[in-house]
This record gives structure tokens, sequence and C-alpha cells, in this order.
């Protein structure tokens, strides 16, 4: 029998061009994969929380700090190829959440909304957006989801999507940003796995983009919170602030 509750995986890999040895970088006294990990831990609705690692300096953090850790192949491209690997060895999980091992700040209730969405058994694939803000909407660092009715995603893009052409209109259109945190039931999964590159998400640069184009239906859920993403070391004093309550 498939297991009551998603299973969270975090991917942290050693080796970035931008900032290596991130996973294990010190953020107020803690290592950036213990903060996520623990962040994992408040939201109460896995039955595990793995860290999918190809390096041992990380296994070796991880342990330390009394989580679990699975050794995966240094060659997966990608955080979901990651979370696949382990899936593979694990048949009795239906639900997986990839969740970014940059993000030291996720937050629990995000998880809780995303691990909520496979309640409905409809749902394959499932992602997190909440409202884009007006200084947002031209950034190409921000990407932007157009959701049907029922809330899956029609697209994403870096574009400033939608195109209202009445000004009168542009009350009535809701703008999302999208978040980059991922659940899948395992058969999307290892669909999802297998799925070459699309036109699409070479454009965008955009992997969410490979699920769509191959037909997997995404379903998003609305939240209000934000979070800090770690992308090079001058990120890190802006995450610290936000801990102190700066």
């Amino acid at each position: 029998m498939p297991a009551p509750y998603p299973v969270a995986v975090i991917p942290a890999r050693y080796a970035s061009t931008r900032f290596p040895g991130k996973p294990l970088t010190l953020i107020a006294g803690r290592t950036m994969i213990e903060h996520v990990w623990r962040r994992c831990q408040e939201a109460r609705v896995f039955a595990d929380v793995l860290v999918a690692t190809d390096d041992r300096r990380i296994q070796d953090e991880v342990a330390r700090f009394g989580g679990t850790a699975v050794m995966t192949s240094p060659d997966c491209a990608t955080g979901t190829d990651r979370v696949a690997e382990v899936a593979r060895t694990r048949a009795d999980v239906e639900v997986w959440v990839n969740v970014q091992g940059d993000e030291p700040l996720v937050d629990p209730e995000s998880l809780r909304v995303l691990a909520r969405l496979f309640t409905d058994p409809e749902v394959q694939m499932g992602t997190l957006v909440r409202p884009l803000e007006s200084t947002e909407v031209d950034s190409p660092h921000v990407v932007k989801a157009v959701l049907a009715l029922n809330g899956d995603a029609l697209y994403f893009s870096r574009a400033a999507l939608p195109f209202v052409r009445e000004p009168s209109e542009a009350a009535a259109v809701r703008r999302w940003a999208h978040l980059g945190l991922y659940g899948y039931r395992r058969p999307a999964l290892m669909r999802l796995a297998h799925l070459s590159a699309t036109p699409l998400e070479g454009a965008e640069k955009l992997e969410q983009l490979r699920a769509l184009e191959h037909g997997i239906r995404i379903r998003c859920g609305q939240v209000t919170g934000r979070s800090v993403a770690v992308d090079v070391p001058e990120d890190v004093a802006r995450v610290e602030a936000v801990l102190r309550g700066g």
C-alpha cells in the first residue's frame, strides 16, 4: 500500500558554478541544508524527509544533525532526476515532493498547501503560486503563471503574461508568480524523468514546461508566503537579516 503521506526530497549538490559547496554554507550558525530540512519537518505533513546528494560531505552533515541522506548519481542533470532516482527505490510511496535545497526560508505552510493538493486523486503534479507584485511584472527573473479556472497551469513564462488588451479588463485578471516547489504522483514523476527536453522549455529555460508540453497537467496551490533563495554568497546576508527579523 502507498504511504499515507508524501515523502519530501531535498536535492543537494556540492558542485555549483556560482556557489560551490552551497548546501554546507553557514547561515545563522546552521548549514543551509539543515535549515531546509528543519522547515520540512516543521510542516508535519511528510512521512519522511530525505536529502538526495552525490557528495559524502553533505551526507556526513545530514547525519550530524539527525537527518537521512541518500546517495544519488553525479550524472543527475536536474533536481527532478535526483528525486526520481530516490523514488525508484521506494515503490511504497505514492507522492513525492521536491523541496529546493537553496531555500532556507521555505514556508512550512506552503509545504502543507502543496501536500494537500494530492488529496484530489486527479492531481498528477503540483506546484505553488503567489500573487505577482506590480514591480515584478516586467522582470524575467520572476516566472509568471497563467492558471485555468480549476487552478491547473495553462502556461509559465518569464514574459509579462497575460497580456491585457483593454485596460478596463485589467482588474478582472489575477496575476501569479511561480514558486519553485513541486509535488508528483509516482507515475507522473517516473514519466517526467524519462521525457526529452521540449522547445518551449528550451526557449524559456523553465523545466516545468516540459511537463506541460508532454501533456502532464500541473495543479497550482495558491499561497501568500515568500522565500529568499540563496543563489550567490551575497544572498546569505539577506537570509540572515530575515531570520533576525530585519
